[in-house]
Formats: structure tokens, sequence, C-alpha cells
């Protein structure tokens, strides 16, 4: 079938009506017709849409953002920015998605007191967009664009809560506003609330099934909740159809690592290197496997990329700590040292982080989790025995752990679970510091502690895939709240992973973490949080003595059987050869160590921190007495 080109008398119009007609059983043929439209009217605004929405059908996802912007530059308000929003989506650019999203939010108003908050919203005057629009909705309570609006400010200042709230009431009042519900799938997402997100995103795909944001929202929350098989499904499905998504294919290569998919995995990180080699997170992925060299040639193209003016800070620190990895590999650590240092460097920058507060935090657990309150509150909470908390540093021996457990007949692996720092938050007004958590604690009922444990159990249940009567919860940042898990879970076991400090705290430095351990970018602060949760640590075991069973991860090295053996003892499990042979489990991992944990026992990382010593006297400043408290081996 050939396109029809409209000619002087011909109606573009019809032209353009037929290339709808085509978009979606031969895109290419639509992207000819609205091509040969442009030739002769090279600023038609509804010619460079369909170009955009047949480039998009395609996969050529730059080049369909590039037409879908023009074809909004031309016609303001027109419906092209929603669609360029996808697009950036799919591109990895969250700034550019979230620009685009608020003008097509603009385009779709008409009241002058909402284009006003529009305005203020797609120019990032938050603050300003949120009086306009709580004003707006004082006089009309109902405008469900105002309230989409609203949500739109509060996801942006990260409280996805109030989001949801203001969301939730859009779709009561409009079900069918489909850009509200996706707005509320994204937060749900966002909150780990996965099982509701997936909720929303079947009505969506229900009313457009080949959505390939949808799609991928989709493989995100089901990886999510462990079902990384459907998710790895999805993420091949859709990149069949667009095979350009570097986000989507380095999504792929992120399920397969944690579904032991080694060569696929890292097939897809090298397709996205290929593809779009200033793509850092694509290198950092590689590098983050543990057991991946790099080669000269791939070493050279990162230092070429550093060398970008146009370099973006996200991909310039990820690389930083990709190269880190691959000259420590080399055994070159000052240059390796100088880029972890400067990877941490960049990330710091963009992140709310205060070591006061965290060491405030500390102390009013400390304060408040005493022997006393516990004797206070004996036999309340929930009497669930099945969950199995590992918690401590990240690096510090915890996947190693969880694995081992994960391969007794009677415990299940599950993930880094977020449901008791979500409910710590959620009894914080919001914070999980500098808010009503914990002291609020002190003051329930003997049933609303046992609700809240039950609440966990039954937040937890998704991740149950099997009937084992134990889980794990492999949360490392739960040592914050010990004392709160005991309230709730008296019968929950907790192990703590500890490890050398300077082993630990260097490990976590070097470590570029996708979100959750602000403390880890500077020497400094990785050392007083070490330092601050060693202490609870303490005061933990004399409020509850026993409580904790502790591992030393080099005990767990160097004595693997004598230690497994003594931690099957403290569960009141029966030992089982299987936890000695850990390494042929076939479990999902889904942690840094989860290509380590797939071999035997291997003593090369205890010691690795001393090629670095004589840069890391922050460190050992920082931590202070706790480097000289732990036990020498």
């Amino acid at each position: 079938m050939q396109a029809s080109v409209p000619n002087r008398t011909g109606s573009i119009q019809e032209a353009l009506l037929q290339a709808r007609r085509l978009l979606q059983d031969d895109p290419s043929l639509a992207l000819e017709q609205s091509e040969e439209i442009l030739k002769a009217n090279p600023n038609e605004p509804r010619a460079h849409f369909m170009r955009g929405q047949a480039l998009a059908y395609m996969g050529r996802h730059q080049e369909a953002a590039d037409a879908l912007r023009r074809a909004g530059e031309l016609e303001p308000e027109g419906p092209a920015w929603r669609l360029l929003g996808d697009q950036l989506t799919l591109l990895d650019d969250a700034a550019g998605a979230d620009a685009a999203y608020a003008q097509s939010i603009r385009a779709s108003v008409r009241d002058p007191h909402l284009m006003q908050a529009a305005i203020a919203l797609c120019e990032g005057k938050l603050a300003v967009a949120e009086q306009l629009l709580r004003q707006h909705l004082r006089a009309k309570p109902t405008d469900v664009a105002a309230i989409r609006m609203l949500a739109e400010v509060g996801a942006r200042l990260g409280r996805f809560e109030d989001a949801g709230k203001l969301l939730r009431r859009c779709l009561e009042l409009a079900p069918s506003f489909h850009a509200a519900r996706h707005n509320y799938a994204i937060v749900l997402h966002r909150e780990s609330k996965s099982v509701e997100a997936l909720a929303q995103l079947d009505v969506l795909l229900k009313a457009d099934p080949e959505n390939p944001s949808y799609q991928f929202l989709r493989a995100a929350a089901l990886a999510r909740i462990g079902e990384y098989d459907a998710a790895i499904a999805i993420y091949r499905a859709v990149l069949a159809k667009y095979p350009n998504s570097a986000r989507g294919w380095l999504s792929l290569g992120h399920a397969c690592k944690t579904a032991g998919l080694r060569t696929e995995s890292i097939a897809a990180y090298e397709r996205v290197i290929t593809d779009a080699p200033h793509f850092g997170e694509a290198y950092w992925s590689l590098a983050n496997l543990k057991t991946h060299p790099f080669g000269d040639a791939t070493v050279a193209r990162m230092n070429q990329q550093l060398e970008r003016a146009d370099l973006g800070d996200e991909d310039r620190f990820h690389i930083h700590y990709a190269l880190g990895k691959a000259y420590e590999d080399k055994r070159d650590f000052e240059q390796s040292f100088r880029h972890y240092a400067e990877g941490g460097r960049i990330r710091r920058t963009g992140l709310d982080y205060s070591a006061d507060e965290t060491t405030k935090a500390a102390r009013d657990h400390a304060a408040l989790f005493t022997r006393a309150f516990f004797d206070a509150h004996k036999g309340q909470g929930s009497q669930a025995v099945d969950p199995i908390f590992i918690v401590g540093l990240p690096r510090s021996g915890s996947t190693l752990i969880e694995q081992i457990l994960a391969s007794h007949s009677m415990i299940e692996g599950t993930m880094e679970l977020p449901d008791i720092i979500a409910m710590a938050k959620q009894l914080g007004g919001g914070k999980v510091r500098g808010g009503a958590y914990p002291s609020i604690l002190a003051g329930m009922q003997s049933d609303e502690i046992k609700a809240l444990g039950e609440d966990y159990i039954a937040r937890t249940r998704v991740q149950r895939k099997t009937s084992r009567p134990f889980f794990i919860d492999k949360m490392p940042n739960n040592a914050q709240h010990v004392g709160f898990i005991h309230l709730i879970l008296p019968n929950a076991k907790i192990i703590d992973a500890r490890r050398h400090p300077m082993g630990a705290c260097f490990s976590a430095f070097k470590q570029h973490f996708a979100r959750g351990q602000a403390y880890t970018y500077d020497l400094n602060d990785v050392g007083r949080y070490y330092a601050d949760y060693a202490e609870l640590m303490a005061r933990f075991d004399e409020a509850a003595p026993g409580r904790v069973h502790r591992v030393l991860y080099e005990d767990m090295i160097e004595n693997t059987e004598a230690e497994v053996r003594r931690l099957l003892t403290y569960l009141g499990l029966p030992f089982e050869q299987g936890c000695l042979e850990f390494h042929t489990n076939t479990r999902a991992v889904r942690t840094a160590s989860s290509e380590q944990v797939r071999q035997p026992i291997y003593s090369g990382a205890v010691e690795q921190w001393r090629h670095y010593e004589q840069w890391l006297q922050p460190l050992k400043s920082a931590l202070g007495r706790a480097a000289d408290e732990y036990p020498q081996h």
C-alpha cells in the first residue's frame, strides 16, 4: 500500500485520517503519510503529532519525542504533551517527562485560575501552584483537573500519601480519568503498595492494552512483589515491539540478574551501552554484578563519557562508581578510591540527609525501649512466629545469611521488605525521624499494638510464595527499629549481621544504592551511622537480653558450619546440609550480592578495605570507639 500525498486541492484532514487508520497495522506507512503531509505543510501540528505517534509505535522513542515536542510547540493546547511525557519516561528523562506531563495538564484546563496554577507547576514553582490550587478547590471542591494537579504537586514534594488521597478522590468523581489513574498507580508503586498499583494498572490496560508505559510499570510492580517470571515476560514482550528503550533493557537486566539469568542480564546491560553509551547506570549495573570484569576498551569508553560537557550528574556518578570497581579489579587502588569518592560526592549533593538527626533518633529509641518498657508491655503484640528479621548495615553479610537460611526446608527467603519502615513513617506522620515516632508507641493500648503486628503479617503475605512456616525480612535499615519490631512481634526472630566497622563502612561507601541508604555517600556520615547503630544495638541488648542473635561476618567466613549450626539453634530448627550448599539455591536474590551468594564461601572481601586504608582517616575518626570495640580476628 502506498501513501497518498495531499496535493494543493487535497484534504489534509483526509490524509491524517488515513494515517490514523494505518497507525496500528502499519506504522511505517503512517509515518510515510505524515511526512508527505509535512513536505507540503511543515508547520502542521497534527502531522507532527501523527509522525510522533507512528515513531512511538515503531520504538523510535527519541525521534518520537522530537516530533511530539514540535507538535506541542506549534499547538500548545493540543494533545501532544501527554504522549511526549510517555516517550520521555521510556527514555529515562524523568525531569523532561514531568515537564511534559505538566504541560499536558496546562493544555487540558481552560479556567483562568487553573491556568495560573498550571503555569506555576510547569515552571517548578510548587509552593505557588499549591496555594493557587487550594484556593481554587475551596470554591470548586469537585474540579477533578485541579485535584489531579494538586496531587502532582504533592508527588513532586514527596508527599505520596497526600497525593494518593487526592487521586482516589479524583477517581471517585471521574472513574474514566485515565491520566489520574496512571498517576495513582505511579504513586502507589512509589509507596511500595504494589498489589494496589497492579489493580489500577489492570483497569488502565483494559482500556489501552498496548500502552508501553502501563506495561513497564506493571512489570516493575510485579518484580517488587517477587513475581520475576511474569515481570521478565512483560519486559521481553514490550521490548520486542519497542526495542529502542534503554530504560526497558536496563529493567530487564535488573529482573534477570535477580532471577539468576546472568547471561541475559549481561546482554541486556550491554545492549543499553551499545545504544546509549552515556547511560551511566548500565555500566554500574555490570560492575554491580561484582563478578563481571571490564576490558580496557570499556574502561576507555567510560573515561571518554566523563569528558562530555553534556553528561548529567546521574550518568556521571554511576560511571564514577563503575570505574571505581574497574580500577579496583586492576588493583589500582588510588584511582579506584578517587572514582568512588567522586561518585559519592556527586550523589551526596542531591540528598537531604542529616547525621545529627540519625543520632537523635537512635537516642530516642534507646530512651524509650528500656527493660522497664518491655516489662510493662509483656504479652502484647501479635503472637506470630513466622518472621525472621536480618538487620545491620548493608554489605555486612546479610545476603549470605539470608541465602543460607533460605536453603533450609522450613524457611522462605523473600527480599528487603519496606513494611516496617513504611509503618514507622505512617506512625510518625510521614517521618521516620523527627516526627511522633517512636514516642507515639508509649501511649498505645494493647489492642493497638497487636493490630500493628497483625498489619505487618498482612502486608508481607503477598511476598510469600511457598508454604514454608518461616520467612525472612532482610531489610538492613530495620536495625533502627528493633525495639518497634520486638514490641509488635515479640516472637519474631532478629539476627544482627555485623562486620568489622572499617570493612562494613567502606564496602557501603563504594556501593551505589538505588534508594534508601543516604548515609553511605560520605565517610563521616557512614562512620557516624555505624557508631549510632552499634550503640543502639548495645542498649537493646541490655533492654531485651538474648533477643537478638549476632552473626559476625568474619566468623561466618572462617567457621561456616559452626556458625550455621549456632544460627539454626537460635531459630529452634534442625541442621540441614543444604544450608552449607546455599550457592546451589536458584531462588531470586534482589541485592548487590546476588551473584556472590551463588558461589561458595570466599574470604577475599574480608580485608579489602585495607588496600584503601591511607584514604580512610575520616571514617576512622567518625567511628570512634566503635572501631576499637569490635572483636579481633
